[in-house]
């Protein structure tokens, strides 16, 4: 892979270029985001993020400096509410998850409902109690399909690595005996629908994460390039450990200049 050939950059957000969901702060990248802008390719941001609309995800990325359209933001809670309209149409749905997930399929025009819902969408909940788990359980098992935002198992928090939604994906998949439809990294619906919308080819993309089993790995499966930082959930050591291997390892995204 030479970087410089690249013409489609794809940035993870938690870990990459900020830290902290509620109060995110900088981390790198704005100068590399800026370089890459004026040299005439394209970059768009792909994260994980259910618990934010779009619209807050974009104003958070302004507000730290970066110059990225909303229409350069992907992220699982748009993308989930998106694969409900283009699946089913109008739904109405039981969540598991937070108010920015809701709000961004509620702005697609599907209806929350605690009674008899078409499915059961779950992203991260950091107000998840027993009642709400056992509720999407009755409701799965029942016969409703399982939708997951996103399937990965830790995000980095202003506290290191913390506990996200792939567990309480998996939790209602082993209770329920049902496999959920995945949106969000590691699926490589994000990244394909990254190089659709880029008109590009996968062979000149190339995915900026801090983390090998969504990141990497989703990249992977899309035929996308991958570079791993090491300001997020990775470390050498876990590099070290893992069979996936990313074919680049740099400390942080203002590294990237150096391969431009």
């Amino acid at each position: 892979m030479k970087l410089d050939k690249m013409r489609l950059f794809l940035f993870d957000m938690d870990g990459v270029l900020s830290i902290g969901k509620e109060h995110p702060r900088y981390l790198a990248g704005r100068k590399v985001v800026a370089r890459i802008k004026s040299s005439g390719r394209q970059t768009f941001v792909l994260t994980n993020n259910s618990t934010h609309s779009r619209q807050e995800v974009h104003r958070s990325l302004v507000h730290l400096g970066f110059d990225f359209k909303i229409e350069d933001v992907l992220t699982s809670s748009y993308l989930t509410a998106v694969y409900l309209t283009q699946r089913f149409g109008e739904v109405n749905f039981f969540l598991v998850g937070e108010d920015g997930l809701r709000n961004e399929l509620e702005a697609e025009n599907h209806h929350f409902t605690d009674s008899k819902p078409d499915v059961v969408i779950v992203g991260f909940d950091r107000q998840l109690n027993y009642q709400k788990l056992d509720t999407a359980l009755r409701f799965l098992r029942k016969g409703a399909p399982l939708i997951g935002s996103y399937g990965g198992a830790v995000y980095m928090s202003e506290n290191g690595p913390a506990l996200s939604a792939g567990p309480i994906i998996k939790a209602l998949e082993y209770g329920s005996r049902r496999k959920a439809v995945m949106i969000g990294k590691p699926s490589p619906r994000m990244f394909r629908l990254a190089l659709k919308l880029a008109h590009e080819e996968a062979k000149y993309g190339v995915m900026v994460g801090d983390q090998i089993e969504t990141d990497l790995i989703g990249a992977k499966k899309a035929g996308v390039h991958t570079v791993l930082v090491l300001s997020g959930v990775e470390t050498e050591a876990s590099i070290k450990r893992s069979t996936a291997k990313p074919e680049l390892v740099i400390e942080n995204a203002d590294l990237l200049a150096r391969y431009l």
